[in-house]
Parts: structure tokens; C-alpha cells; sequence
């Protein structure tokens, strides 16, 4: 029987917060929006990097990245500045995907000072778009718009990359994206949100990412991937982390947590145990890309270890 991975873990996409302090519209207030996993009043609380560790338990995670959480849309250099701070205090994150709206009067402005934070390498804008597949072709997404693209080509000028949210039947923009602006690395979130688990729903997934595959400068994270109402498990997953990894290849994908999200649908162990078991039976160096290695040239990780923060600390001068 195959070794299960023991080695390092650099978690490619995670969220720290404290929406008491710092105002996230969707985390701050008492209602909810509509979400894929249904009631997150549990996550509507400080989440840092102590809380991470102690989720992370065993998991030898030694990098992490950040990535944009909805903040404040009228301040996101303070949000950049937030986590600088965090990172400053903990020694994660290690790396940085920082919001940007590509389609405000500012963005050129906007994109420059992030690139100029030490650890920001990627940033993060929600195009929107059709709700479900049998939406397409009624509405586009922002993907498709000029002054939104006119924002996305100021990112090869700054070495930033882009990471897209949005799921598998707005595929067919990104592919014309990644085509358009070849220099500029685009890292698809959470496998292109494959919830549909139909027979159905399944197929067009894996169409539209084999069509996404061939374009050479973009990645993918698996993670994002649970179930409302169903606790992560591989049963549920293992066809998805395996065909997306066939499909782009390991060198192009990478495992992350997304936490502390996932964290409504399984433990850290079940998401990332469950990793280590779909893929025990590859070689060695293809598990250490998946977990550590692709995430680590990608986004250009800060060499610094982890820590605790000292329980003296002023928590309260990080906001």
C-alpha cells in the first residue's frame, strides 16, 4: 500500500480575519448572503493564524497564502496592510493575493500600490456572471468587459498574477483571458466550482477545464470543493482531484485549505488527509508539487517560519 505524504505543505489559499475590528460586508453584520455552503455564522468570528495552527494540528504546513477575503471594497490597501501587519507578527502569511476592482477608475493606481507590498503577488476580483449554466448567453461576465480588461493588462506590469473565481460555464471568458494576455498567470480557484455533482453537471465541468488546460499560463487550486450539508470526504472528491490533475498535469495544481471556510464542511485533517489518501498512490515528487512545491514558485513565497505570536502582545495595534 502506498506511504501516505509526510512532507512539507504550503497551503495555497486561505483567509485570516477579525470582522469584529475590520469590516467585511458579507462577515461584519447579522444577516447572510446567499452561499454555496448555506448558514457561515459559524466563520463570522476572529480567525488568525493561532486558530489556523490549531486547525492545521499535525499537517506539516510551513507556508501559506493569503487571499483576498471581501473586505471593505472603499479601502483594499488596508486590508493589504492588515495582513502585512499579521504577517509581521506571525510569520504567515507567506504570500499574498490582494483585492483589486479592475473595473474602477483607480485600478492602475490601486494595482501599483499593492505591487508594492513584500508579499503581494496575485490579486483577486470576482467577475460575476450567470448563476447557472443555463444562464449563458444571457449575461457575460466581467471577464468580457473592456475597461475590466483594461485593468487586467495592468497586471503584466507589475509582475502580479490573477486569481479567478468562477465556475465551470464561464470557463469559455477565462480561456479567451488567458489567450489575450499570455503574459500573465492566471490561477482558477477552487477547481472552477464543480457543486453540480450530476452526471449531468460533472461532464460539463471536465469539458470546460480539459478546454481550459490547454492554455499553458494557467494553474489550478483544489480546494473549495465540499458539499452543503455533507462533510468532506474522499468518496465525494477523489474523481475531481484526479481528472483535474490529469488534465492540467501536477505541475500546474495545487491543494490548499480554504480555510477557514472549508472549515463548514470538514476538519483540516478530513480536507487535507483526504488529499494525501486520493493521491498515495503517485510518485513521490508529483505529491510534493501538489502540497508544497507548485505553490511555493508560483506565488514566490517569503521564506518565514510560522509561529505563535507572543500571548503579551497587543493584538489590538493589528487593524
Amino acid at each position: 500500500m502506498a506511504d501516505l505524504y509526510d512532507g512539507p505543505i504550503t497551503d495555497a489559499h486561505h483567509h485570516f480575519w477579525d470582522p469584529q475590528r475590520n469590516y467585511h460586508p458579507w462577515l461584519s453584520g447579522k444577516q447572510n448572503i446567499p452561499f454555496r455552503y448555506g448558514d457561515y455564522s459559524a466563520i463570522k468570528r476572529r480567525y488568525f493564524p493561532d486558530d489556523y495552527l490549531a486547525d492545521a494540528g499535525e499537517h506539516q504546513v510551513v507556508a501559506t497564502v493569503y487571499v483576498e477575503t471581501e473586505w471593505d471594497a472603499r479601502d483594499p490597501i488596508g486590508e493589504t496592510r492588515f495582513i502585512h501587519q499579521v504577517a509581521a507578527q506571525y510569520g504567515a502569511p507567506n504570500a499574498v493575493v490582494a483585492q483589486a476592482w479592475l473595473d474602477a477608475p483607480d485600478a492602475a493606481e490601486v494595482l501599483a500600490a499593492q505591487a508594492g507590498f513584500e508579499r503581494v503577488r496575485s490579486v483577486r476580483h470576482k467577475p460575476g456572471g450567470p448563476a447557472a449554466p443555463d444562464h449563458v448567453g444571457q449575461q457575460r461576465t466581467l471577464m468580457s468587459d473592456e475597461q475590466w480588461r483594461r485593468g487586467y493588462a495592468e497586471l503584466a506590469r507589475h509582475g502580479l498574477h490573477f486569481d479567478l473565481q468562477s465556475p465551470w460555464w464561464s470557463l469559455h471568458e477565462a480561456i479567451e483571458l488567458a489567450r489575450d494576455f499570455p503574459q500573465t498567470q492566471l490561477i482558477l480557484n477552487h477547481a472552477g466550482l464543480p457543486s453540480d455533482r450530476s452526471e449531468q453537471g460533472l461532464a460539463g465541468w471536465h469539458a470546460a477545464m480539459a478546454r481550459l488546460a490547454d492554455c499553458a499560463n494557467v494553474a489550478v487550486k483544489v480546494s473549495g470543493i465540499g458539499l452543503p450539508g455533507k462533510r468532506w470526504c474522499v468518496e465525494d472528491n477523489a474523481w475531481i482531484v484526479r481528472e483535474t490533475i490529469a488534465m492540467f498535469g501536477a505541475a500546474r495544481v495545487m491543494f490548499a485549505s480554504n480555510f477557514p471556510v472549508d472549515s463548514l464542511c470538514g476538519s483540516f485533517d478530513d480536507i487535507y488527509g483526504g488529499f494525501k489518501r486520493i493521491v498515495a498512490d503517485l510518485p513521490r515528487q508529483q505529491q510534493e508539487q501538489l502540497f508544497h512545491t507548485n505553490a511555493r514558485r508560483l506565488y514566490r513565497t517569503v521564506p518565514d517560519v510560522i509561529r505563535l505570536a507572543d500571548v503579551s502582545a497587543d493584538l489590538r495595534t493589528i487593524a
